[in-house]
């Protein structure tokens, strides 16, 4: 059974906000959040960038049942290693269940630069995308870690943990490294809204190593009433992250994005972003992509209406993408949870 979660936007909308955002899509029946980890927006409009950490857990003590990821970089520019594992360890600790997964990626400059550390190239980072999460993943299994490599770490040790662990997911956006995460990851991260596309990236997760482990997605939409406004809105919001890699990962600052999402048209927002005001259409559309066996799909609202898109997917759309999977009277979301270092 796929579960669905209403995407936190730190980029778009400021922290106090996405509590009351997340308190409402809990009532409306998502059954998760999720967000990202920003220092910047993507664009100065955007204008927001709130601390995810802090916010998720003033997210998890104002909801009741939502379980919430995030997606972090171990590499060790903005956070060492043991600094997330920490993180992740007193959140599961005390919300024991509701942070069953953390993606993790090699990062953005926008983000990471700010230390003054170089910028290496895309191997670099991803050596140390893997040295960082095979840091956490010890000190999370409750060993004492010495590590001396790309990213280092001394006699460092977490003492408060929870009962349950918590899956470190590996974030792809290409089927190279959805192929390198199957070799490790416990389990896969993508982003997109064309199931075509998305089979080759969890195929490539699948066929090395990872085809027992859990597979998330990340689809981005813009759905209003009009067609022409669904359209401006994802254009409005979200055209900066139409850049693809490698531009994404090397500029450094908002300004930078806006200035290279100059030149993105409209119409080349429906390559990566669901725009629609058909809700029947929207439906098919991820039910496709649920198809692919998504343990679970977040649905990010790029443009705005936060509240109105709440209430009509609550309404409208999720009951309808329940009513088409099987029945399952032994499902438990706790069954996506590891029960043991590297499962």
């Amino acid at each position: 059974m796929t579960l669905y979660s209403y995407h936190a936007s730190h980029e778009q909308v400021a922290p106090r906000d996405l509590i009351g955002l997340v308190q409402r899509a809990e009532q409306a029946g998502f059954d998760a959040a999720f967000s990202s980890d920003h220092l910047q927006p993507w664009s100065p409009a955007q204008g927001q960038s709130g601390f995810a950490w802090a916010w998720l857990g003033a997210a998890l003590q104002a909801t009741q049942r939502l379980t919430f990821g995030v997606i972090t970089v171990p590499g060790g520019w903005r956070y060492h290693p043991a600094v997330l594992a920490q993180a992740v360890a007193t959140l599961g600790q005390m919300y024991p269940g509701r942070l069953p997964w953390v993606a993790l990626g090699s990062g953005q400059a926008l983000n990471e630069s700010v230390t003054g550390a170089p910028w290496p190239d895309r191997a670099e980072r991803n050596a140390r995308l893997r040295e960082g999460a095979e840091i956490m993943r010890a000190l999370l299994a409750g060993e004492t870690v010495t590590h001396r490599g790309r990213v280092s770490a001394l006699d460092a040790k977490i003492w408060s943990r929870p009962e349950t662990p918590t899956r470190l997911v590996g974030a792809a956006t290409t089927q190279e490294t959805a192929a390198w995460l199957g070799t490790w990851a416990d389990g896969l991260l993508t982003v997109g809204c064309r199931p075509d596309a998305l089979a080759r990236i969890v195929d490539a997760f699948r066929e090395n190593g990872g085809a027992d482990k859990p597979i998330f997605l990340k689809l981005d939409l813009s759905f209003a009433r009009d067609p022409a406004e669904a359209l401006h809105q994802a254009h409005a919001a979200w055209r900066f992250n139409q850049l693809g890699s490698p531009v994404a990962w090397e500029l450094r600052s908002p300004a930078e994005f806006d200035a290279a999402a100059r030149f993105v048209r409209p119409e080349d927002m429906h390559a990566q972003v669901l725009v629609s005001s058909d809700l029947a259409a929207i439906t098919d559309r991820i039910a496709a992509c649920a198809g692919l066996g998504f343990d679970s799909i977040d649905l990010h609202q790029v443009g705005g209406s936060q509240a109105a898109f709440i209430e009509v997917f609550g309404e409208r759309v999720l009951p309808a993408l329940r009513a088409r999977r099987a029945p399952a009277a032994d499902f438990d979301p706790m069954a996506m949870m590891p029960t043991a270092r590297g499962a």
